[in-house]
């Protein structure tokens, strides 16, 4: 059954609602965006989980963290890669509102990645503290960017 053409403004029938094709452009954002679940949703996921683990055991905490580890940098880096064949893809014009976010979440994905690798350092409850809240804020705010850039 073929799909009526989508016109602005006049309803689609249900069901009928044109679909976007399955371009590079959409495998490369639906790659970047589920690793962002992962890394984001998993910091928020382990910080929302630590207060129960820290019952089960006190080691409990760090030994999650470090299985967790093996599946957010790996996410981390496809983030990072994807970001790449995103700007490279989009080249965008860097003196313009688009580069000027570009370039801000540039900079918060950098101290998103570098406060984890010092939180995962870490070994005084102050330091994980401090780094774990900023990896976690830089994160969500990176998140945020991403959303603006469309």
């Amino acid at each position: 059954m073929p799909c009526r053409p989508f016109h602005p403004g006049v309803p689609a029938r249900q069901g009928s609602a044109p679909v976007l094709p399955i371009t590079w452009t959409s495998v490369r954002l639906f790659i970047h965006v589920t690793a962002a679940t992962v890394w984001v949703g998993g910091q928020l996921t382990l910080a929302g989980l630590v207060p129960g683990l820290r019952q089960l055991s006190p080691d409990a905490p760090r030994e999650v963290a470090q299985r967790f580890n093996r599946i957010a940098w790996p996410a981390f880096g496809v983030l990072v890669a994807t970001g790449i064949w995103n700007v490279i893809a989009v080249s965008p014009v860097w003196d313009s509102d688009y580069g000027r976010t570009l370039s801000v979440k540039i900079v918060v994905v950098a101290i998103a990645g570098t406060a984890a690798f010092l939180h995962a350092r870490s070994h005084t409850p102050a330091r994980l503290a401090i780094f774990g809240a900023l990896s976690g804020s830089a994160a969500l705010t990176a998140l945020f960017f991403g959303v603006q850039l469309g």
